[in-house]
């Protein structure tokens, strides 16, 4: 669980107009005292006990990232119920990660009341992002992009760091310059279509054999696919090359 803000007890009711000014959720059933001073030291302590968060989750982390957290806004017309202690906690489903959520918890009050502080985390590194439009389909090539600085959390989809993972892939979607390349946008190139001759290859110790097939499904480097030898007979193989396809033995 949590640290509490345990110097919380001390700041009120000025936590409770910052509060007011700073969160959003349903109304709570007491409004604190008007005219009082908020408390800047709970602005900070919110943005160190995210801060520390962050930095514990990336610890275990071996990706050069920059972390950036900062806090934000909640309704202004909320009024919550002095507390003694106000608890924060990531809810369940949600990690500090893009834009997200922080809870806030009074469990020392009259009125047990529970609010949600939107976050933004970002995460800032290494990525390769396009130099121009491209269209659906497109084969990319080591030329399509630049090596250059992307928040890493804008989008759930994984950046693709490795270029060995996108060059010679197929743009899943229209792409737009300036964007980094992730996971989502790119997938495996078909190199030759359903019915298409292919050349097998059958490799073992001190040997290699070859003979020709038809393939029965579309052929994508790396992926099975399924083939019907002269012979007639049936057989999986994976993709080599856009002519041949390689068998185990």
């Amino acid at each position: 669980m949590a640290p509490p803000f345990s110097f919380l007890r001390r700041q009120w009711p000025a936590l409770a107009l910052l509060i007011a000014s700073l969160a959003g959720g349903a109304r709570a059933q007491q409004a604190p005292s008007q005219g009082t001073e908020v408390a800047p030291g709970f602005v900070a302590a919110t943005q160190q006990w995210l801060d520390d968060a962050v930095a514990r989750s990336q610890s275990a982390s071996a990706l050069p990232l920059r972390m950036e957290v900062s806090v934000g806004a909640l309704d202004s017309r909320l009024r919550l119920a002095p507390c003694g202690h106000v608890e924060p906690y990531v809810p369940v489903g949600l990690r500090l990660w893009g834009r997200t959520r922080l809870g806030l918890r009074c469990t020392d009050g009259s009125v047990r009341w529970n609010v949600f502080l939107p976050v933004t985390v970002k995460a800032w590194g290494p990525a390769w992002v396009l130099r121009d439009n491209v269209v659906a389909g497109t084969v990319l090539t080591a030329a399509d992009a630049v090596e250059a600085e992307a928040d890493w959390a804008a989008d759930p989809s994984p950046v693709v760091a490795d270029p060995g993972q996108w060059v010679g892939q197929t743009a899943s979607r229209s792409l737009a310059a300036g964007q980094p390349l992730r996971q989502s946008m790119v997938k495996p190139a078909q190199v030759f279509p359903a019915g298409a001759q292919v050349r097998v290859v059958a490799q073992g110790a001190g040997f290699e054999v070859s003979a020709d097939a038809q393939a029965l499904t579309p052929g994508v480097v790396g992926q099975p696919v399924r083939l019907r030898m002269d012979s007639g007979r049936m057989t999986t193989g994976v993709v080599q090359d856009g002519r041949t396809v390689r068998l185990a033995m």
